[in-house]
């Protein structure tokens, strides 16, 4: 090898690793939290919150509040109302609850009451909305129809799989599993897997199936065994780990004595 080409080498190289320490140092720099807001102004962004850099499609975010300990990842589009710049007043319209995790990607559009609850997770490319077109005129073009509000709630513990649809009037329950590319619409009960376009349940677990909780010799692993952070990264497009100071702050609560003696 030529030294002129041993220093093209070396320069792509450098090259190489300089544009990805400034990729690195502009998503940290471009996340949204409640300490580094940004242009964005939230009805509520909760403590250890973030939203990784790029965020999608972000308007009227004084009607959208956001939880503690979640992560929004990477494009993902939340919006409320019609379009930038409305006044809208009232209850926020778009509620995502604490601990929950948005995949990237994800478009979350809301006109009336989106309502996420705690510890929901969901997979990249997700569409959940409480809007639909109307069709009552056929002469009228469809996106020229006054369109119809349905409220959406998503249960506390839910998973909504890559690319799941949940249309306007989905009321999803607690520990609901919504298979991949799924279409959601109307009531889903509690500890159900559902799956399909419609969605219909696969599975339940009820106690009147027979279903009993499992016995425990040790807790449950946050993240399943196997999985590494890498994966899940790759996922949502942000570190799942803690920031150091949400770690202190969790273990100094771990070390307090629930029920003092006075």
């Amino acid at each position: 090898m030529s030294f002129a080409e041993k220093i093209r080498r070396g320069s792509r190289g450098l090259a190489s690793r300089l544009v990805h320490r400034g990729w690195t140092w502009v998503r940290e720099a471009g996340a949204v939290s409640a300490e580094q807001p940004g242009p964005l102004r939230f009805a509520e962004l909760g403590a250890f919150t973030k939203l990784a850099f790029p965020q999608g499609t972000i308007f009227n975010e004084h009607a959208i509040a956001i939880g503690c300990y979640s992560i929004i990842g990477e494009r993902v589009s939340i919006s409320a109302g019609f379009a930038p710049g409305l006044k809208l007043s009232g209850e926020p319209i778009v509620r995502i609850g604490d601990g929950c995790v948005i995949g990237r990607d994800t478009n979350i559009v809301g006109h009336e009451s989106i309502v996420i609850e705690d510890n929901v997770w969901t997979g990249p490319s997700v569409y959940i909305s409480d809007q639909n077109h109307s069709y009552d005129d056929p002469h009228l073009p469809i996106g020229k129809q006054w369109p119809r509000n349905e409220p959406v709630r998503i249960g506390a513990g839910s998973w909504i799989g890559t690319g799941a649809v949940v249309l306007p009037g989905a009321d999803i329950g607690r520990n609901v599993v919504v298979a991949a590319n799924a279409v959601v619409r109307g009531h889903v009960p509690d500890n159900t897997v559902v799956a399909g376009a419609p969605a219909k349940p696969v599975r339940s677990w009820t106690e009147a199936d027979g279903w009993q909780p499992p016995i425990r010799t040790a807790p449950p692993r946050a993240i399943p065994e196997g999985v590494t952070h890498e994966e899940l990264l790759a996922l949502i497009g942000w570190d799942l780990r803690l920031p150091p100071e949400a770690e202190h702050a969790v273990g100094a609560m771990g070390d307090q004595d629930p029920d003092p003696v006075p």
